[in-house]
């Protein structure tokens, strides 16, 4: 997971601007933005960690750190602002620091105990200056020094504040402010002659001489193909120069003296592993030093190991199972040599200085050698002092069959004391894959001395205390200054010793004698207050705070107030300058809540208040909307989500819940009208008075298609509220009137007479339990007075239509559910359903959308042709009526 670290000078010079209108800083900017889209094209890119420093004082440098996320990244850098130094080697410091912090937890470093490559934290740092003169608060610096002192613990156990797997690379914005003349070259970016350019090369990195936007851009492509994994190593050359030309002739073209390929300062791939994504190693590269058990504490090493390679040629070593490690070196004059000598067979063994305990180049731990097909030159990292080993191991397999002799086991004790002790961790695992688990015993010692290890466990906790520290501070606003410090003058007179003010003395004699022990170092701690910019000039008080603008229009405002004495305030500003806000701030209006005064309590706090939808009418908080919960069960579910094709209820009135005789009585509701669309006039309208309803007459006009919907109409009267009707019925079966407008059409006499039979008999039952109902209704009108006749009707209705329907319509739903095809007994159910005609006609609705939703077909027909009949006998009784 690589890690991209902006480090953004923020310095005043960064507001100067190019010729295309922005300044320095917009142009960084968008450089970084730019960067971070082409980085986007690299599937690789998800890993990617981004992070923001700029050239503040430390701790507020760091704007996006370790926890911080893509969109606080962005927000900091659209924020930024070009102010304060040129602090360059501070901030590098910081940068570094940041990179470094989690090493010592993590144990990335493994000082003493050799290098892996495979152990790695691969970090780019992106900076981007002006290349302007390096200043800090002392003065102006030619040089780049970066701070010793580091806060971060362990910073001692490395010579320089960066590490191998870090790079630092510069954009040096060279923009002209104004166009140039000459046509730009389409040659390579040049590097920067600024003081930045050596700590580039130093880390592996380089720097970038940006004359234009388009050599920005080309910038920053090269930028993003920089981005890999890997470490950078020194190679550099031991011993003589290799043998001229295979044919023995010395090469005379080849001059004398120090070549580039000699010293090399290049970075080796570490690929990770495709399946993982995690590089995968076995053996480290060897310490400059050899480790004493006795020592108390490690020397430092450098960032960048040196490898020191000999251009002697020698056969590659490799023996089955025993595993090394393979890293591609990046392209620099030293693999050029060597791919132009074209020798694939042979490599160049690499050492490492003051690794072993008594030969001060030491033993190879590896080999250069070039590919098979000459494009690329790889790095071989084998056990420590491989020549040996590979002879002894091979021997034990294939000579000793895995049992080793006294005579061979003499030669590997002698081995094992020549190699760094630190090796024998990963010795041991290999000889265990090759199948001799019990070569190397458990006792013998490879760590470091007590003393070194308790050392290290401290810098780790030191160094995690330092880590939450650093991450807590992340995103702190400086704190802004109270007051400007006034500075004492240490080598300069005081006022009452300087000769100008001794002469003036002499010509007035009435100076007091206290000026002359006037002394600037009586003012030591003293501030300046700074001026508040929050506060508004009171200009009515002091004519010197009114611009010079302002001075008319201030005195026309200061005459209305001195005429117009009746006003109880002064006005200082006029009406519409009140209400004149900046666009940026109309919306804020959280700001114009908190200055308002608290409003008083509500006279009923019972009562819900009425939200703010400030800026929005529509805006309604669902959390606030009170709901009965007595209405939600009645209502049912509202059914949002509609199926295609599933009728709708809205031709049916909506029901309202039952009133209890306890409380208020039912709002008056105006007769729903008997005509729909007939050809004739429609039926006068009529009020419903609360507790007697009775159902409109039909006219006889009415067409047969709008009989169903008009008797459904004519009878909502009889509906006394929704609580004799919903219980027994579910919302979610509601039927639309486009299913009862259907054309009655007799289907009885597909059915077999026993069937006919029976629903002749249900039918006649059914509609006589509705004018049972209604003679009731209107016997008890006759005899009872209206008062405790409509409390003694919602008592009724709301008791027994509501058991009875609900007790039905559980049987009715049971016997549905049960296997077979005898429906009998639903018919006969039918029979009993209460209350108007309406509601019969819903109920069995719901028993037809019941039997669709368990496929019975035949029940189905069956109650669709009862349905139909009901129709029919239902507009037979109304004509007889009407006539």
């Amino acid at each position: 997971m690589p890690i991209l670290l902006f480090l953004i000078d923020t310095s005043a010079s960064m507001n100067q601007r190019s010729h295309l209108g922005t300044t320095y800083l917009d142009t960084a900017k968008g450089a970084v933005e730019t960067f971070m889209k082409l980085r986007a094209r690299d599937p690789a890119s998800r890993g990617d960690r981004y992070m923001l420093v700029t050239f503040e004082e430390p701790p507020y440098a760091i704007k996006a750190g370790w926890k911080e996320n893509h969109a606080t990244f962005m927000n900091e850098l659209k924020n930024l602002q070009a102010e304060g130094l040129t602090t360059l080697g501070q901030s590098l410091r910081t940068a570094f620091d940041l990179l470094n912090l989690n090493r010592l937890v993590t144990g990335i470093d493994n000082y003493g105990q050799g290098r892996n490559p495979f152990f790695l934290e691969p970090a780019i740092i992106i900076t981007i200056t002006d290349g302007s003169k390096l200043t800090t608060t002392s003065g102006v610096q030619d040089e780049l020094h970066l701070p010793l002192n580091s806060p971060l613990p362990g910073s001692e156990l490395t010579k320089e504040p960066f590490r191998w797997d870090q790079r630092l690379f510069a954009l040096v914005l060279r923009l002209p402010g104004t166009v140039s003349v000459e046509s730009e070259q389409l040659t390579g970016v040049p590097l920067d002659d600024s003081a930045i350019t050596p700590m580039c090369e130093v880390t592996g990195g380089r720097s970038y001489s940006v004359c234009s936007p388009r050599m920005l851009n080309q910038c920053l492509e090269s930028l993003v193909q920089k981005v890999q994994s890997g470490v950078v190593i020194n190679f550099e050359k031991a011993g003589p120069d290799p043998s001229p030309a295979e044919d023995g002739q010395p090469d005379i073209s080849r001059p004398f003296g120090s070549q580039p390929w000699h010293s090399c300062h290049k970075l080796i791939y570490v690929r990770p592993n495709p399946k993982t994504g995690v590089p995968i190693g076995h053996w480290p590269v060897p310490e400059s030093f050899w480790p004493d058990q006795n020592s108390p504490t490690l020397p430092p090493r450098t960032s960048h190991p040196v490898v020191k390679f000999s251009c002697t040629d020698c056969e590659p070593m490799v023996i089955d199972k025993l595993p090394f490690d393979k890293y591609e070196l990046e392209p620099s004059p030293l693999t050029q040599f060597i791919l132009e000598r074209k020798s694939p067979q042979t490599c160049w063994q690499v050492y490492v200085s003051n690794s072993a305990k008594y030969n001060e180049l030491g033993h190879p731990f590896g080999y250069l050698k070039a590919s098979t097909a000459l494009t690329c030159v790889n790095l071989f990292v084998m056990p420590y002092n491989y020549p040996v080993l590979l002879p002894l191991l091979d021997d034990l397999f294939k000579v000793h069959k895995a049992k080793p002799t006294l005579k061979w086991r003499q030669s590997f004790e002698s081995y094992l004391k020549t190699m760094p002790p630190y090796y024998l961790g990963p010795l041991k695992k290999a000889v265990r894959m090759m199948g001799a688990p019990n070569l190397i015993a458990d006792s013998m010692e490879y760590g470091l001395s007590y003393s070194v290890i308790s050392y290290l466990k401290k810098l780790s906790q030191q160094a995690k205390i330092e880590s939450d520290r650093v991450i807590g501070s992340v995103g702190k606003k400086v704190v802004q200054e109270t007051g400007i410090k006034v500075r004492s003058r240490s080598h300069g007179l005081s006022m009452a010793h300087r000769k100008g003010f001794q002469v003036l003395q002499g010509i007035s004699e009435d100076v007091p004698h206290r000026l002359l022990d006037l002394n600037m170092k009586e003012y030591t701690g003293f501030q300046v207050a700074l001026l508040n910019k929050d506060l508004k000039p009171q200009t009515f008080r002091n004519a010197y705070d009114i611009p010079r603008r302002n001075l008319l229009d201030h005195l026309t405002r200061m005459r209305s107030n001195l005429l117009k004495s009746t006003r109880k305030f002064l006005k200082g500003q006029d009406e519409d300058q009140v209400h004149s806000v900046p666009i940026a701030q109309m919306g804020n209006y959280q700001e114009y809540l908190k200055q308002v005064p608290s409003p008083l309590r509500e006279l009923d706090p019972d009562q819900p208040r009425r939200l703010h939808t400030f800026g929005n009418p529509f805006k309604l908080d669902k959390k606030g909307m009170m709901i009965d919960e007595a209405d939600e069960f009645v209502a049912g579910p509202q059914n949002k989500h509609k199926r295609p094709g599933e009728p709708s209820m809205q031709g049916i009135p909506k029901r309202r819940r039952c009133a209890s005789p306890l409380l208020r009585g039912r709002r008056q509701s105006p007769a729903v009208n008997s005509h729909i669309g007939g050809k004739g006039p429609p039926a006068p309208m009529t009020q419903a008075q609360p507790g007697l309803i009775k159902p409109l007459p039909l006219h006889k006009e009415a067409t047969n298609d709008s009989v169903v919907d008009d008797v459904v109409e004519n009878h909502v009267a009889d509906q006394l509220s929704s609580d004799m009707t919903t219980n027994a019925m579910d919302t979610e079966f509601l039927t639309s009137p486009a299913n009862l407008l259907e054309p009655s059409t007799n289907h009885t006499e597909a059915l077999g007479h026993e069937h006919l039979g029976n629903n002749d008999l249900t039918v006649g039952g059914f509609l006589e339990n509705h004018e049972e109902s209604r003679s009731k209704e209107q016997s008890a009108e006759e005899n009872i007075p209206a008062s405790s006749l409509n409390k003694g009707k919602k008592l009724m209705h709301c008791r027994s239509h509501e058991e009875v329907n609900t007790e039905l319509k559980a049987q009715i739903m049971k016997e549905i559910r049960k296997p077979g095809r005898k429906y009998e007994r639903i018919f006969t159910l039918l029979k009993h359903v209460q209350g108007s005609l309406q509601t019969r006609l819903i109920f069995l609705q719901n028993v037809i959308k019941e039997a669709s939703r368990f496929k019975k077909r035949m029940l189905i027909e069956q109650l669709e042709n009862f349905l139909d009949e009901i129709h029919r006998r239902a507009n037979q009784i109304n004509h007889i009526n009407s006539n």
